[in-house]
Order: C-alpha cells, then sequence, then structure tokens
C-alpha cells in the first residue's frame, strides 16, 4: 500500500545518503533526454552543476523545463518525482560553492574543496530547479 510523503519526509528521503536523482530534460527536437545527476537540495530548489557543453546543459539554457526521479529500488520501493524550470548561471563564485556542497555530499566533506575546485570553473553551469510540483511516496506494510 502507498503512502503520500509530507513535505518533511520527501525532503529527507531525497536528501539522504548519496541518492541521485534521474534529471529528464527536453531536447530541440522535444525528445526526452534522461541522465543521473548528484544534486542538494537548498530551500525549494534543487541544485546540481553540469557541463555548459552537455546534452543536459544545452537543453537548459534552450528550455529549463525539467522532471527529476530519486528513488529507493530496495522494499518498500519509495520514489519521490519533481517538475520544475531550472535557471542556469555561470557565476564562479557561487558554481564553486555549490560544486563544493554537492561533492561533500557524494564524496565526503574532506573532498569537498577539490570538488569545488574541479566543477567550479568555466565551462560549468549551476543549475536551480525551482520545485513547482511534487509526487512522493513510500510503500508502506498492510
Amino acid at each position: 500500500m502507498a503512502k503520500k510523503m509530507t513535505d518533511e519526509e520527501w525532503r529527507a528521503f531525497v536528501s539522504h545518503g548519496t541518492r541521485t536523482a534521474k534529471l529528464s530534460t527536453v531536447r530541440a527536437d522535444g525528445a526526452p533526454h534522461v541522465a543521473p545527476i548528484w544534486f542538494v537540495l537548498d530551500g525549494d530548489d534543487l541544485v546540481f552543476n553540469t557541463g555548459a557543453s552537455s546534452v543536459k546543459g544545452r537543453n537548459l539554457v534552450r528550455d529549463g523545463r525539467v522532471a527529476l526521479c530519486v528513488d529507493d529500488d530496495r522494499p518498500p520501493y519509495s520514489f519521490v518525482v519533481l517538475r520544475g524550470h531550472a535557471r542556469v548561471s555561470e557565476d564562479l563564485d557561487e558554481l564553486r560553492h555549490w560544486a563544493g556542497r554537492i561533492g561533500a555530499r557524494y564524496m565526503g566533506e574532506d573532498r569537498a574543496e577539490e570538488f569545488g575546485a574541479r566543477n567550479g570553473v568555466p565551462g560549468e553551469l549551476l543549475v536551480r530547479v525551482r520545485i513547482d510540483k511534487v509526487l512522493a511516496e513510500a510503500d508502506v506494510a498492510d
């Protein structure tokens, strides 16, 4: 039986450990493009970085509509689907800061500076997705 997650529950779920998101963007021909991403939540925004010349980077610059899925593929098979609009920035100070925060989440706090330096460089984009819609369900025992 599925139970809808509260706002607090879905935020805790997507922020737990090193869960990645599957990001869906819109290609120029209207086709979907899906790619895994590392991310962090910042208030009502989901934040990640990507290369400006990557497929997802080019898609986001052209069309900011996105959908993301974060799931747990082990019982009880919970998931969160987020929809929103992305804003991109090339501000190097912000990019370096958030690349460090993302690196800390996935690789450990001791490597935050390393990832900030590696990914907070020209040619990278800082992406902030304003979350417009949330579908979050957790299976529970009957």
